[in-house]
């Protein structure tokens, strides 16, 4: 027995020795399951020309390496032959198969391709981009208060003190009440204008005065063709300077002084601040001066045509006040105890004008009469009042934006209660949020409407249903934080009129009453917000926008 069992070892491995590295495979015990193809990944880049031309010279070149460690292999298979508890495989790394090599190939494939692409270098430079920074300029923000820093407190039981016996106090009997947020309103009656951005006591700056009291009533407002319009509207470019802090709080409304030798604009914001900014001043901070005349959101605001020293803001704190630089004060117009929300001028002298409140009425006020009262007060629509806008010529006719129309209404014919309408728009769906003449003829009203359109009427004839011109779709869910989109026209243009957008990146359009967009203002490195509130400036070639954080950007040729 032992003389067989000696030949039979020397006749395995005399076969060992003359067995090539494929018969040495197929003797190696395989499972009895089929074997699964090797799986691709996606992006494996094996069928690019490149990858083709390496297997191919990789191909034709003998892999001396790889021979070797196949006869080492087999030297070590020969040692543990009796054994025979060792599975190897044709990849020449132990533990692996065939599929899980061809995986981890794949996977230094897909790497290098990525690499080569330079998609792992684009992915940390997007990372490391930054949203810009706002600007600056302006009025600066208060300094945040420093947290007095308090003992830690420790427990009773661990200062080895017995626990304090508390009796809970009485039920009160009466009710609470808490003091409102709101700042308590001004007093009636004239108030001075001290810049609160300055220190007490100071003068208005002499350069302001003389540029406020700029009278630019004799200048032509030529009108241009569409053709050279949007040529005049691309060459109005936005900058770094052009960007400041006016105010504190969001934007309300915002006007253009009528003076052309420079731009002079106005702002009203949420606490009822007023801010003017000088873009070329130096007095206060970077040109601008700060005021506080009301305690709640300025909701409009307008210089007057006749007086150009006079400025007119509205509140919703109930005053209505006009700012004469004459005088340094802050003149009473007219005051009520809650919820006034817009105003327009119905006389070429801007002597009368009307005012609608909340509660659906109109004001119509005189001040030319002693007091802060109005001459007579009209109920109209007990809903709500959004907005009115009277005729530029005949001035005897305003429009009204009430709950889901617009009605057109005489001051000469109206009464207490149910007043009859002159004309009225409809098509309506949502509440509406503005309502505006055309500047110069009357004969166009644009209206901006929940419903997320704008809509262009004729009301040229002045008949009992105004037809509908154009409906432009445009997105106006502004939600809470921000002011309610308003299509303004330009004051040069009859039939133009610009907006604020929802859109990124962020920008200000322009529209043709046929409803063609004619511009859109855009910058990426200066506008990267909401501009809700626009105005374009009545003589020269400038916009101004206001946003949610007090600041205004000014467009410019």
């Amino acid at each position: 027995m032992a003389t067989k069992r000696v030949k039979r070892e020397a006749v395995v491995k005399a076969e060992l020795l003359e067995l090539t590295p494929k018969d040495l495979n197929e003797q190696v015990r395989k499972s009895s399951r089929n074997v699964l193809a090797p799986k691709r990944l996606k992006y494996s880049p094996e069928n690019s020309p490149a990858e083709t031309t390496r297997k191919k010279t990789r191909a034709k070149t003998p892999n001396v390496k790889k021979n070797q460690k196949i006869v080492k292999d087999i030297k070590k298979e020969e040692e543990n032959i009796e054994n025979s508890d060792v599975e190897h495989t044709s990849g020449g790394q132990r533990g692996l198969s065939e599929y899980e090599l061809e995986r981890l190939e794949n996977i230094r494939q897909n790497q290098a391709f990525l690499s080569s692409i330079n998609l792992f270098q684009a992915t940390e430079e997007l990372k490391q981009l930054t949203r810009p920074k706002p600007s600056q300029r302006g009025i600066v923000r208060s300094q945040a208060v420093v947290k007095e820093v308090l003992p830690a407190r420790k427990s009773l039981r661990l200062q080895n003190k017995e626990a304090e016996v508390l009796t809970l106090p009485p039920e009160p009997r009466v009710m609470l009440i808490y003091e409102q947020s709101t700042p308590p309103k001004k007093p009636s009656g004239p108030l001075p204008i001290n810049p609160i951005n300055m220190e007490e006591g100071s003068k208005l700056p002499s350069h302001l005065i003389q540029l406020w009291s700029e009278d630019s009533r004799q200048e032509k407002k030529t009108q241009l063709d569409l053709k050279q319009y949007r040529s005049a509207l691309k060459n109005m470019k936005i900058s770094e300077e052009r960007v400041a802090k006016v105010v504190k709080d969001r934007i309300f409304s915002a006007a253009f002084h009528p003076c052309s030798s420079s731009l002079l604009m106005a702002t009203g914001d949420k606490w009822g601040k007023v801010g003017l900014w000088n873009l070329d001043g130096d007095w206060g901070d970077d040109g601008v001066l700060l005021f506080e005349p009301h305690t709640r959101p300025v909701g409009c605001m307008a210089f007057s045509t006749a007086v150009p020293t006079q400025l007119l803001s509205l509140s919703y704190d109930g005053s209505l006040r006009c700012m004469d630089i004459e005088k340094a004060v802050f003149d009473d117009v007219y005051d009520i105890d809650d919820g006034l929300k817009t105003f327009d001028f119905m006389s070429l002298d801007c002597s009368t004008l009307v005012a609608g409140t909340w509660y659906g009425d109109v004001a119509i006020i005189d001040r030319r009469t002693p007091g802060n009262s109005h001459e007579t007060l009209h109920s109209l629509d007990p809903k709500t009042l959004r907005c009115v806008s009277v005729h530029p010529l005949q001035k005897h006719y305003f429009a009204v934006a009430e709950s889901k129309v617009v009605s057109i209404y005489d001051s000469r014919c109206l009464k207490k209660t149910k007043s009859p309408s002159v004309s009225q728009l409809h098509g309506h769906s949502l509440s509406i949020s503005s309502a505006y003449f055309s500047p110069s003829t009357g004969n166009r009203v644009v209206t901006c409407c929940m419903d997320n359109n704008i809509r262009v009427f004729d009301t040229s004839a002045m008949t009992t249903t105004s037809p509908l011109l154009s409906s432009i779709r445009h997105g106006m869910q502004t939600r809470r934080w921000l002011t309610k989109l308003s299509a303004v026209w330009d004051p040069k243009q009859e039939d133009c009129f610009v907006i604020g957008s929802m859109l990124r990146p962020r920008r200000v359009q322009v529209f043709h009453e046929s409803g063609q967009l004619q511009h859109s203002f855009t910058d990426k490195e200066n506008l990267n917000t909401v501009l809700s509130v626009t105005v374009f400036h009545p003589t020269r070639n400038a916009l101004v926008g206001g946003n949610s954080s007090g600041r205004l950007h000014v467009f410019s040729d």
